[in-house]
């Protein structure tokens, strides 16, 4: 549950704390409460000590990123030895970096806080330099200093018994009087009880216990009742829903469903009742994220995740509570990936990974649980994609394309089958796309695009599949015009933004639909203007900026809108120079290289932004007739472009065309060459024939 960093001068107080937390009884008035943290549990423990389990382990860093992943929260016993330590410092940027800074408490054993701001106190600073900076929410450190809650374990402070209670009330999310006043609250129980014992006594004299037990069974019955109806709302009417896109009605079943559980005593729910407000948690999520909101998304995940991690602990070898939850750990993961936040989106998704592993294990017969061995493959193998490991993305992919074949092959008519079949061809696709496999990637889509045809065919089609034949043209769109076949690839990207159109217009405060929206436009735009269509592609642009611009005002921390932003602002330089606009393209350049600079790119698809745009930048300079301003922007990107990574083919062309455009024209010649033996017949760049 926590994770207990301090230095090793500190040991004595740290095994005292600890074997405190571990020991202390949470009030059974509290056990299953809701708070910020989730459900509070009927203990505290475990509670994680690096130097003292992992003394012998063979890598040392790794299990402790992997402690502190799995951590709700992170104590530090803060010293001034603690604060000298390099250790502790990494420990409190790594849990900051995966989860939220104020999971964090202090407790002070020696020192004082911010002492370092004070010239010629620094050596009195207990708090390491991590606890003092506040980290955004991408987990990057900002100047913005941080105000972490402290205990001071200290005579002169809270002392050692009410510091502890301070760090459980901080872990359970309630106030200190909740827990400061329980032996007092012990007290009253026990006469309580003798009083209530006697008064029990009479009325089993006088026969209302008849009646008492007759209530009980009676308020039983209509709980079992009320809770199968919330069942079915979350079982058979969100699955008659969701394929219409009623995002509405959705909500509405998932807040009533969790409003009754609000009402419940937490202590008392049931096994089954802790799953549905779970679920309704999650959908809750689900539709949050749809709209934008991924704060509001990530708060309801982890609540659900913590009401799992619950059924998990009461079951643990059940698979049925370890698909429970797998699915929360699947969309706290997906959160983080979506804000671009790499590392913790695969400390989840490896947890998802293992446990489906462990579904299969127990139950090897049971499709369910291979369906999860596939989505979980699924998910590896989208953040090997996003580290730019496309060979191994290739084999991930084809892993699960080779389960979707064994499983149809028993059930050839499962429809479900079939739509999971076409999405693992999607991203088996995508990796051979950035692998360099040109040919293989437009079978994949080609197939894909066959096995939805029957279902768009129908006379209301599944707004999800819709969704997936969009994406799956757009794609083809790209790839196509890559191997030369321009007409066709332009006639993909028209279907792809008229599907667009259409879950636009069914949905309208769908945010991931209109993102999905705006992508298929800039692209029809791009292809346009390579094909020479100047005025059609600046009228596609601007409509698909407009939608993303609105997107970014309400969330610009979504790495997919920001993509978006980015390719307005390169389609918007370009089109600003075939206009005859050269300062107001230049400077439009500028600022999407600024832009990028300023985001500080990390991951490996990022780290080639800035040398794009300078890439971006020399071509506008070469068609503005500057040549000397165009060589130089290239050779600036050429000493950017990231060494050791894999290139995407297109990031390949954008190298060779800098290279030829700097008088490297052998080596840019032979990139061009390599490209052309892999089937690409032309780039999607301006410039490509320096």
């Amino acid at each position: 549950m926590a994770f207990l960093s301090y230095s090793h001068d500190d040991a004595e107080m740290a095994d005292w704390l600890h074997e405190a937390l571990e020991e202390f009884h949470v009030p059974p008035r509290l056990v299953g409460k809701l708070t910020d943290h989730g459900p509070i549990p009927k203990q505290l423990a475990p509670i994680f000590r690096d130097r003292h389990e992992l003394a012998a382990a063979s890598d040392l860093g790794e299990e402790i990123e992997e402690a502190i992943a799995g951590s709700r929260f992170l104590i530090v016993l803060c010293s001034m030895s603690a604060a000298k330590s390099r250790w502790i410092d990494e420990e409190i940027a790594c849990f900051k970096r995966l989860h939220r800074e104020d999971r964090i408490l202090a407790a002070i054993i020696d020192g004082e806080p911010f002492a370092s701001d004070d010239p010629g106190h620094e050596a009195e600073e207990c708090f390491p330099a991590a606890l003092r900076v506040h980290f955004d929410r991408r987990g990057r450190p900002t100047a913005q200093r941080a105000e972490p809650i402290a205990a001071d374990l200290r005579d002169g402070g809270d002392g050692r018994k009410m510091g502890l209670l301070k760090i459980a009330a901080g872990m359970m999310g309630v106030g200190l009087d909740d827990l400061a006043q329980r032996e007092a609250q012990r007290r009253h129980r026990r006469l309580y009880a003798i009083t209530a014992a006697s008064v029990a006594g009479m009325l089993v004299a006088s026969g209302l216990a008849y009646t008492a037990i007759d209530a009980r069974d009676e308020a039983r019955d209509q709980r079992r009742e009320a809770e199968g109806l919330i069942g079915f709302m979350l079982g058979d009417l969100r699955d008659k829903l969701e394929p219409v896109g009623r995002l509405d009605v959705l909500d509405a079943v998932g807040a009533r469903a969790l409003a009754y559980y609000e009402k419940q005593d937490k202590t008392s729910l049931s096994d089954e009742a802790l799953a549905q407000r779970s679920k309704a948690l999650t959908l809750i999520g689900q539709i949050a994220a749809s709209r934008g909101d991924l704060d509001g998304a990530l708060r309801r995940y982890r609540e659900a995740l913590a009401g799992t991690a619950e059924e998990l602990r009461r079951f643990p070898n059940d698979p049925q509570r370890m698909y429970d939850h797998a699915q929360s750990v699947f969309f706290v993961g997906e959160t983080a990936r979506l804000r671009g936040q790499i590392d913790e989106a695969a400390v989840q998704f490896r947890e998802y990974r293992r446990l489906a592993q462990r579904m299969m294990a127990l139950q090897p017969d049971n499709p369910k649980w291979q369906l999860e061995g596939v989505y979980s493959a699924s998910n590896l193998g989208i953040v090997e994609l996003q580290q730019a490991k496309y060979v191994a993305a290739v084999e991930t992919f084809q892993t699960s394309v080779r389960a979707m074949d064994r499983l149809l092959a028993a059930e050839p008519n499962n429809v479900e089958y079939l739509q999971l079949m076409e999405n693992a061809l999607a991203y088996y696709a995508d990796a051979l796309d950035r692998a360099g496999k040109l040919d293989l990637a437009i079978q994949q889509r080609e197939h894909q695009l066959s096995l939805l045809a029957p279902y768009l065919a129908q006379d209301r089609p599944d707004a999800n599949l819709r969704q997936h034949a969009m994406i799956a043209n757009m794609h083809l769109s790209l790839l196509r015009f890559a191997r030369g076949e321009t007409q066709s690839a332009v006639q993909n990207a028209a279907a792809a933004v008229e599907v667009g159109r259409q879950l636009v217009e069914l949905e309208p405060a769908n945010a991931d639909w209109k993102g999905r929206s705006a992508d298929t436009q800039l692209n029809q735009a791009l292809l346009l203007l390579r094909s020479g269509r100047i005025g059609d592609a600046g009228q596609l642009a601007e409509a698909g900026c407009a939608k993303t611009d609105s997107l970014m005002v309400r969330d610009p921390s979504i790495i997919a809108w920001r993509d978006g932003d980015r390719e307005c602002l390169r389609l918007r330089a370009e089109m600003a120079m075939r206009g005859g606009s050269r300062a107001e393209s230049l400077a439009i350049a500028r600022q999407l290289l600024n832009s990028i600079r300023a985001d500080n790119p990390q991951s490996p698809k990022e780290r080639f932004a800035p040398a794009q745009a300078l890439k971006l930048m020399g071509d506008l300079q070469w068609l503005a007739g500057d040549r000397s301003g165009a060589r130089a922007s290239w050779t600036a990107g050429l000493s950017v472009w990231p060494k050791n990574l894999a290139e995407t083919p297109r990031q390949l062309a954008e190298r060779g065309e800098m290279l030829r455009g700097i008088g490297r024209r052998a080596e840019g010649m032979r990139i061009a060459s390599q490209l052309a033996s892999m089937g690409y017949r032309q780039s999607l760049s301006d410039r490509a024939k320096l």
